[in-house]
């Protein structure tokens, strides 16, 4: 299953960041969509959460591992603030 529809992704982020408000307050969530009709576009499958800390990143990082979530199951890792925003941020200086 690969995210492609609107309505999808919204009830998806609303699931994922209220679990992960349990943790902390989740300051950002992009999820990357496909793009050019390919399924395989970098980081499709994923969802990125920013947490307010990165003790709330971690508390949710060690609670959401390897739980299942829509039949699949929660690989969880650390993403650093600098490559957050290297991957997302379309500021220009």
């Amino acid at each position: 299953m690969y995210i492609m529809a609107d309505n999808f992704v919204l009830e998806i982020c609303e699931d994922v960041k209220e679990e992960c408000e349990k943790y902390g307050k989740v300051l950002d969530m992009k999820v990357p969509r496909p793009t050019g009709g390919s399924r395989q576009s970098n980081g499709v499958g994923k969802i990125f959460v920013k947490f307010d800390t990165p003790e709330s990143a971690g508390k949710a990082l060690r609670a959401l591992a390897g739980r299942k979530f829509a039949d699949r199951t929660v690989v969880t890792t650390y993403f650093s603030e600098v490559n957050y925003k290297s991957k997302f941020c379309t500021c220009r200086s």
